[in-house]
């Protein structure tokens, strides 16, 4: 009889998640499937049909691409600064707000500001905000005597200037989990610590560190799969300029798919950059479980 009950559960249990299921595989699978199949293809924008079939040969142009290759390891500095420098504010802030008692939840209200604005909003702001003539930012630093800087247009200074922006944007998200963490950790480990004299500098890296790693582990990947795919803010603020200082991989497979009407060249190229975060993304977890053994 509890077998019997266990099996109309089950059933039960599919057929109440077999609508969502089935949503998503539409939603997720269906594009992969149709992206991977065209990028076998000569497929474009101009000739929207698969009856000529390249085989890796979109694959191989792909990774011929100077400009694509640049696009790479632009991302890949740019993944790297943002992820490290907000794990590490974000880490900072959520250590103090996890020591306030008073007036936590106005902290809070003010953290979440920005990270509930849309990035192209955050896009128009700052770009009109870091103007060469009529920003504020440049009107700030001038009345302390400082050259105006032009953000936005030297090569030098606008790759930092949207790594700045998507800082002040994303922040709030590792705050939150970091903050998350912090609040679960158990307190008999520091009332153990203390006891035997350890600072609270020791308990950082002895306690709250190893205890924190399985919630390190998962913000810092879903940071990392949504920094590659940052494209909002490079459209909306540089386009990928000046030159080709900001041109993230995203951006550039958005040029690829509809400025030069080539699907299944960008649909490789697609493919190559999920393979890449995949990779990223095992390494990543493997290494912070190394770390938790």
């Amino acid at each position: 009889m509890a077998a019997g009950l266990a099996r109309r559960d089950r059933r039960f249990g599919l057929l109440m998640a077999g609508p969502g299921l089935a949503a998503m595989l539409l939603v997720v699978l269906f594009p992969l499937v149709f992206t991977a199949w065209t990028s076998l293809y000569e497929f474009t924008l101009l000739r929207p049909v698969h009856d000529l079939f390249v085989g890796l040969g979109n694959f191989a142009a792909a990774l011929d691409d100077g400009g694509f290759r640049h696009a790479l390891r632009v991302t890949l500095a740019f993944v790297v600064a943002v992820v490290l420098l907000e794990f590490l504010l974000g880490l900072v802030v959520a250590l103090a707000l996890d020591s306030v008692e008073r007036g936590r939840a106005v902290y809070y209200a003010i953290l979440l500001c920005p990270l509930l604005m849309n990035p192209v909003v955050v896009g128009l702001i700052w770009r009109m905000f870091l103007h060469p003539t009529q920003g504020i930012v440049n009107y700030v630093i001038g009345l302390a005597g400082i050259a105006p800087v032009n953000w936005l247009g030297d090569p030098a200074v606008a790759f930092w200037t949207l790594v700045a922006v998507d800082i002040w944007h994303q922040v709030s998200f590792m705050v939150v989990l970091l903050l998350a963490g912090l609040a679960a950790l158990p307190p008999e480990p520091y009332e153990a610590a203390r006891m035997e004299g350890a600072g609270p500098i020791r308990a950082f890296f002895w306690i709250t560190l190893p205890l924190l790693r399985p919630v390190i582990t998962v913000t810092l990947l879903i940071r990392l799969i949504f920094a590659v795919r940052t494209y909002d803010l490079v459209y909306i603020m540089t386009r990928g300029g000046p030159g080709n200082a900001t041109d993230l991989v995203s951006y550039f497979i958005y040029r690829q798919a509809f400025v030069t009407l080539n699907l299944g060249r960008a649909a490789a190229m697609s493919l190559v950059l999920l393979a890449i975060v995949l990779l990223l993304t095992a390494w990543l977890h493997r290494y912070m479980r190394s770390l938790r053994a």
